[in-house]
């Protein structure tokens, strides 16, 4: 086995994790939050990278400089949604949220089918196959720029959280809805705005994932099994978990195509979750137990 391959595919594995571990924070920061299980994160996702497309098609929008009216648009978006669909739901919300965020991925994916047609797409830049050899290994430019976004992105999330007042009042809303109601949290305010972030974060993670892989409209299905299985992996609510799962999953994913086969990479993925939650049913980084809203 060509010890350089390994390595390449290592270290793709972690570039590739961290556009992962991009779009899975905002899943796990929506159920942190609200607790509602957002199944239309991939189809969000593949709507960033539409409208990317659109940008870039339209006005020649560098995507990456796209994201300037991309995030801002898919915020607004995200709190109007929370604001008409989830909000609205007062019981039984965990259940309830699957099916109306699964209808809300199947409209996303109609409209999507109705304007661009089920023809796969990709965001096609003049850099997108340009990259530099280090140490024996080729690397592909869009890969680390979109690895740099992430990072910006995330550090910017984790500093929200945990250096900001209104990141205090979503960490207490994240750990016991009810007692932040009681102590004058607006915790309605904290879901619009937490809804907003995820969907912010979706549209960054969409360019990354419509400039390294070719999408359409239903690309929404398998995207969200991955996003499931790592906020599942790393604990659902937890924003560090999220970032471990994808790393270790793509990592390990990417070795298993070069060191077995491609078609067992799959399936290592989700082999992984399995067994991680056998050993550990709440996650890695998951709460034994989480208050129901």
């Amino acid at each position: 086995m060509n010890g350089s391959l390994v390595l390449e595919a290592a270290v793709l594995g972690v570039l590739t994790g961290g556009m992962y571990a991009l779009m899975a924070s905002g899943l796990t920061l929506i159920f942190g939050v609200m607790r509602i299980i957002n199944v239309g994160q991939g189809a969000l996702v593949v709507l960033g990278a539409y409208l990317s497309l659109v940008l870039l098609r339209q006005w020649g929008l560098d995507p990456f400089l796209g994201l300037l009216i991309t995030i801002p648009a898919m915020f607004l978006l995200g709190v109007a949604i929370e604001l008409v669909f989830i909000r609205p739901i007062k019981t039984d919300r965990e259940a309830l949220s699957v099916l109306v965020t699964y209808a809300l991925a199947l409209g996303i994916e109609g409209v999507l089918t109705y304007l661009f047609s089920a023809n796969y797409q990709q965001l096609s830049v003049s850099y997108d196959t340009a990259g530099v050899a280090f140490a024996g290994l080729h690397v592909i430019y869009v890969y680390v720029f979109g690895f740099l976004l992430c990072l910006a992105i995330l550090g910017a999330l984790f500093f929200l959280l945990y250096r900001t007042t209104f990141g205090a009042s979503t960490r207490a809303t994240m750990l016991n809805r009810s007692a932040a109601q009681l102590i004058g949290i607006d915790v309605e305010r904290v879901s619009a705005v937490a809804f907003g972030i995820g969907m912010a974060t979706a549209a960054a993670g969409g360019v990354v994932f419509g400039i390294t892989t070719s999408f359409q409209p239903n690309s929404h299905y398998d995207l969200i099994s991955r996003l499931l299985a790592i906020v599942v992996l790393g604990g659902l609510g937890s924003l560090r978990g999220a970032i471990v799962a994808a790393l270790v999953m793509l990592v390990g994913a990417d070795l298993t195509s070069v060191l077995v086969s491609p078609t067992w990479a799959d399936f290592f993925f989700f082999a992984v979750l399995v067994v991680v939650l056998l050993v550990r049913p709440q996650g890695i980084f998951g709460a034994r137990l989480r208050e129901r809203a």
